[in-house]
């Protein structure tokens, strides 16, 4: 990091470095976000809005895995860090908030698409801040840094002029078109410069709370399919209880326990210990970059992607005037639900190749799996179409597990034994010092 990562008020963190507790407490943030994005995108049922649904996700993604960044670099729960931090939660939150008004501005009220443009602009600030800061004592690290500036100054200057362009210079869905045309070139820009600039001098300090975050991260937006499943657009209160929803709720949560077990049992371990291994700084950062930072994208997108399916399953199976099973899934809900499932088991073959140099085989034939189920549930009641996709999921989980066994076991033995190594020397310290 150069002169400026012992600067007064922020600490250095060190190779061995786990997450804090303010990272967690930023990452509630995420969780009314993810809620937000499924919740609009279930109001807009078109292509159109999924592609917008994807779009803001993507935005979301680039200013948490800044927050990543600088977990890592630094640590964030002391010196004056957590006021930042602070600042930052408030940006995130009034990003989160204007989600649903992001693309649209409706009358009565604030324009929508301004306030996401600042929130996500002082979001990015406030990061980028830190950044420059760490490297001001260093000429070279500071002129590197201070290219961090430029892709959000400029992405936001693009979503910006999409909410300020004249309704005359278009007509009926070219208008549409050009503002969604300005919100991918903004994408374009943060992701396409942190390609360009290859990480400017960082590495992953600690592989450990890299891996660790992600993984958080993981875990809240899981956390968001299972709240999607509870929460129905219109709610579920006043309707009775009933075994379709009941049903419905199980058959969810068996779901979304097949994706944890796809993702943590195994691959997430593995994947520390390949990013643990990779000694070389640049080697390491590159790893970190492409298979965290962009592989991860596709594994959130898919889980919202399930929970944006599973929106109104149960308020469906509650209500006394749905047949019992329910009827058949919408198209857009339909593909969501086993397009979501697909998309995550497909990222994670991707990272099985990328992080093991594994091939996983069985995940790939899952997936083909659902593509032939698409059809065949798109004409079944809504609980067979989930109870279709519960099966379908644990059979390529539990097939991947079989195949992996002698894999798995050396991953998970090596995990507990750092574990229990860890223990033992906090255990040791505690004894002597508290």
């Amino acid at each position: 990091m150069g002169e400026g990562a012992g600067a007064r008020g922020v600490q250095r963190s060190a190779p061995g470095s786990r997450a804090t507790r303010l990272e967690l407490f930023y990452d509630l943030i995420f969780v009314f976000a993810f809620l937000n994005v499924t919740t609009a995108t279930a109001g807009n049922p078109t292509v159109r809005g999924l592609v917008q649904c994807l779009v803001v996700l993507a935005l979301l993604w680039w200013c948490w895995t800044g927050f990543a960044v600088l977990g890592n670099l630094i640590r964030t729960d002391q010196g004056i860090v957590p006021l930042v931090g602070f600042a930052t939660m408030a940006a995130a939150f009034v990003l989160a908030l204007s989600l649903p008004n992001a693309f649209v501005d409706r009358p009565g009220g604030l324009p929508g698409p301004l306030v996401f443009a600042a929130g996500y602009f002082l979001v990015r600030a406030s990061e980028n801040s830190i950044f420059i800061w760490l490297g001001r004592r260093n000429r070279d690290v500071r002129q590197r840094w201070l290219l961090l500036a430029l892709p959000p100054l400029l992405a936001t200057s693009l979503i910006v002029v999409a909410a300020l362009l004249p309704q005359r210079l278009f007509d009926g869905p070219a208008e549409g078109m050009a503002r969604l045309v300005l919100w991918l070139s903004a994408l374009a820009v943060e992701y396409g410069a942190g390609l360009a600039l290859g990480g400017i001098g960082w590495t992953v300090l600690s592989a450990g709370h890299w891996a660790e975050r992600h993984g958080q991260i993981v875990l809240v937006a899981l956390g968001e399919a299972i709240i999607a499943l509870g929460f129905a657009p219109g709610g579920a209160a006043g309707l009775p209880l009933t075994w379709p929803a009941l049903i419905a709720a199980v058959l969810g949560v068996a779901v979304a326990a097949a994706l944890w077990w796809a993702y943590f049992d195994t691959l997430a371990l593995g994947m520390e210990q390949a990013l643990h291994r990779t000694r070389d700084p640049v080697a390491r950062a590159k790893l970190g970059r492409n298979a965290y930072t962009y592989l991860h994208l596709p594994v959130i997108a898919g889980i919202i992607l399930f929970a944006l399916g599973l929106k109104g399953l149960i308020h469906e199976g509650a209500d006394p005037s749905t047949p019992s099973w329910g009827v058949p899934l919408p198209n857009f809900d339909l593909l969501a639900l086993y397009g979501g499932v697909g998309l995550y088991l497909l990222a994670l073959i991707v990272l099985g190749r990328r992080m093991l140099a594994a091939t996983r085989w069985p995940t790939i034939g899952g997936i083909v799996l659902l593509l032939v189920l698409v059809p065949v549930a798109n004409a079944l009641p809504e609980m067979f179409a989930l109870t279709l996709l519960a099966v379908a999921t644990w059979l390529a989980v539990g097939a991947q597990t079989i195949v992996d066994a002698q894999r798995r076991r050396g991953v998970r033995e090596v995990a507990l034994a750092e574990q229990l190594a860890v223990e033992e020397e906090q255990t040791r310290w505690r004894g002597h010092h508290l």
